[in-house]
């Protein structure tokens, strides 16, 4: 056998998977967010496969709909077996004649790439026509057993096994290494007078063993053992994987103080030196910069946040944490929220498609939508844009270096401009122009603002120094 023939790969995700107990198909449940069929893809990858096929059936639409654009789907209209799932692999590989046909089953997202390595050079190294993975379980329960003599292994199901083949805890996993003729011929001889009227794939061994001997490989790492049938096995598999992630991060230099009670999914990005606290979520598509503090009890989803950053017990969606800013404790950053470098996000407030700028302040106790917001500014606890009237939703821009007292209003569409103030407890419907304090419900511009009489003071000292100098 050539150690450079090429190598296909199919998986097996047609199943229904009637033990999951679910409207969906069981590769589509995620794990750290990934669905599970996307890690035994992932796996192949070191492999350089020349083809990888996904053989897809129940929800055929939705699983191709997960799959990477390399991953080809090939359809297996009615699923009368592993066998015959493997006869529409190999139909989609018409015109290769040579190479090693890896099949694995989309259940064991805990497969390695090493393994799945192990396994091809373990095929070839043996010069064989058949290859199968088992590993040894201390409770075998429920599971075939592989037993192997002389270059034949055979799959015997537990009801049909024999007393010493049920004491034999080596099972099979459900991951071959083919030699692509071999298989071919195997599978066309396939029966399906059975029970169940289906084509299996094990029964191939024993006819490809006979013919050019069939050898089994041990799996190393148990781990990689946990096949997930039902939600008990999904829930373990994916705490295997979920430490394993943290792992990850950890070995790259973030600090997780609390692994038991952290969850991080495949996807998140962490900076070095970020400290994350228990109870903390990080999800989809988010990133966090070096040095921040996430927690304890964040919740992000598809969030960014800069360098230097801290969420504390608040939740982002779709949301943008600068360099430096701050959230929380207890507030929700919703899609379209982006706080510039330094900008602070306080207790108990609801942020939606918001810019709050650079060294903005919405302290407390505030819910402020569709709004754009200054540099320097300040929101009082308690301000409010209302910004639906009912049948659309209007904008607020509030200037750099405003000031809004505790429990305003702003009615939306209103701008309150540069500099301006507006009294505690106003209702503005109108704008505020640049500088002017305003006051009342509805409110109105009554004199200048503090901020612009502080700024006029602090310009006109230099000139009166500089006169009584000459």
């Amino acid at each position: 056998m050539s150690q450079s023939a090429p190598i296909f790969a199919v998986i097996l995700a047609a199943g229904k998977g009637t033990r999951m107990k679910s409207n969906r198909a069981k590769v589509l449940h995620t794990l750290c967010g990934v669905p599970m069929v996307n890690y035994v893809i992932e796996a192949t990858r070191p492999l350089l496969p020349e083809g990888l096929f996904v053989v897809v059936g129940h929800q055929a639409g939705l699983v191709e709909a997960v799959l990477p654009q390399d991953a080809k789907p090939v359809l297996q209209e009615e699923q009368l077996g592993t066998g015959d799932a493997v006869r529409v692999a190999l139909a989609a590989l018409e015109g290769e004649e040579e190479g090693v046909l890896l099949v694995i089953n989309g259940d064991g997202p805990l497969i390695s790439d090493r393994t799945l390595g192990e396994l091809v050079e373990r095929h070839r190294s043996a010069g064989v026509g058949a290859t199968v993975l088992v590993a040894e379980l201390d409770d075998p329960s429920g599971l075939g057993r592989v037993v192997e003599e002389a270059g034949v292994v055979r799959i015997v199901e537990e009801r049909e096994a024999s007393e010493s083949e049920r004491a034999n805890r080596l099972v099979n996993l459900g991951l071959y290494a083919f030699e692509l003729p071999e298989i071919r011929e195997a599978i066309s001889g396939l029966s399906a007078e059975n029970e169940q009227g289906e084509l299996y794939l094990t029964d191939v061994l024993e006819t490809i063993g006979r013919r050019s001997r069939a050898v089994t490989y041990r799996l190393k790492n148990p781990e990689e053992a946990n096949l997930v049938n039902d939600r008990a096995q999904l829930a373990r598999a994916e705490e295997i994987l979920r430490r394993r992630i943290l792992d990850a991060h950890m070995r790259e230099g973030v600090t997780v103080r609390d692994p038991a009670s952290t969850h991080i999914e495949a996807s998140v990005q962490i900076g070095r030196d970020t400290v994350i606290l228990p109870g903390s979520q990080l999800r989809g598509e988010t990133r966090i910069g070096s040095d921040c503090v996430i927690g304890p009890s964040a919740d992000l989803q598809d969030t960014l946040v800069g360098d230097g950053a801290l969420v504390e017990h608040s939740v982002g969606r779709g949301a943008e944490v600068g360099n430096g800013a701050s959230v929380g404790p207890y507030s929700f950053l919703r899609p379209g929220t982006v706080l510039e470098p330094g900008a602070k996000v306080g207790a108990y407030c609801e942020v939606k498609n918001t810019l709050v700028g650079r060294g903005s302040k919405v302290p407390h106790l505030s819910y402020v939508g569709d709004t754009e917001i200054g540099a320097d500014a300040n929101l009082g606890a308690g301000t409010i844009t209302a910004n639906f009237d009912g049948e659309a939703k209007h904008r607020t821009r509030i200037g750099d270096g405003a000031f809004t007292g505790v429990n305003t209003n702003l009615i939306a569409p209103v701008t309150v401009g540069e500099d301006a103030y507006t009294g505690a407890g106003s209702v503005i419907s109108k704008d505020v122009p640049p500088g002017k304090l305003a006051v009342g419900a509805p409110a109105r511009a009554i004199a200048e603002s503090p901020q612009r009489r502080r700024k006029r003071a602090e310009h006109d000292e230099p000139a009166r120094d500089g006169g009584l100098a000459r």
